[in-house]
């Protein structure tokens, strides 16, 4: 299935830039009369017929709408620090994309090497992971934010991690997604499924289950919201931890095996996915 994207989409046509317009038409040889899939980076897919075969701007005939086309019942931000090569943050951005991540937001720590880093090319790698991987919804690519700042910005509701070495306890991603790690004694879990009565509303609640129920399923009208946070090479400063902490961040484990930061991060991606 070839995927080809616009945002140029108006009532019953839509037409692509130069560079679709050529892979289409030059490329795989498409002409008037053949049927094309378009994604709008949004979640729809146009199934569409081709009106004009023009290299330089094709149109095409809207026939049919698929919302949500290789959507994720939930809403996954990964804040990772850039790594010193920047192949091995590109390869995580790429892989994230295909597996199901909504938004990749550039981290920069304390202790990070990589301090600058460009957006542009990140930005055509999730549109052409997106389309590879057949995904209406192309991920965000937000510009770089310090630990710090990203820490304060996090949204309230969402359920957020970070993976660092903490003293005490840890969890699982799994576990906590599942509802059943032990927050504190004083407040339940935000997605704890055991309760009485409905779960929280808002982005991060989650739907009534029956009784011993811990699947992470999202309510009816909303999908959870996740924030995991993945530091540099050098880890994230005690500084940065302890403020991670007073916001309600919660500490995580990927196993005991010592990860590249690019690796954590496509570990904690693909327990997200699993889970649900």
């Amino acid at each position: 299935m070839e995927i080809f994207f616009s945002e140029n989409i108006d009532g019953s046509f839509l037409s692509l830039d130069q560079e679709e317009s050529a892979h289409c038409v030059r490329v795989l040889r498409h002409r008037c009369g053949d049927e094309v899939c378009v994604i709008d980076g949004h979640g729809n897919l146009y199934r569409c017929t081709l009106v004009e075969a023009d290299a330089k701007g094709a149109v095409a005939r809207i026939d049919s709408l698929e919302k949500g086309f290789g959507a994720h019942p939930y809403r996954l931000t990964m804040a990772v620090c850039p790594t010193k090569n920047i192949d091995r943050y590109e390869w995580f951005v790429e892989k994230a994309t295909e597996i199901g991540v909504d938004v990749v937001a550039p981290v920069i720590g304390e202790r990070s090497e990589r301090k600058i880093l460009k957006t542009e090319r990140l930005k055509r790698l999730v549109l052409s992971a997106a389309k590879q991987s057949l995904k209406g919804t192309v991920p965000v690519v937000e510009e770089p934010l310090s630990v710090r700042d990203f820490i304060l910005a996090a949204p309230e509701h969402a359920l957020k991690m970070i993976c660092y070495c903490f003293d005490g306890q840890k969890f699982t991603i799994p576990e906590l997604l599942a509802g059943r790690g032990d927050v504190s004694p004083d407040r339940d879990h935000p997605w704890s499924r055991k309760r009485e009565g409905p779960a929280p509303s808002g982005v991060g609640g989650m739907s009534e289950a029956k009784s011993g129920d811990t699947s992470p399923l999202p309510a009816e009208d909303s999908e959870p919201e996740i924030c995991i946070l993945i530091g540099p090479e050098g880890d994230f400063s005690p500084e940065e931890a302890a403020l991670a902490q007073e916001r309600g961040w919660l500490p995580v484990t990927l196993g005991k095996s010592r990860l590249r930061t690019e690796t954590a991060a496509l570990v904690a991606v693909t327990q997200v996915y699993s889970a649900f």
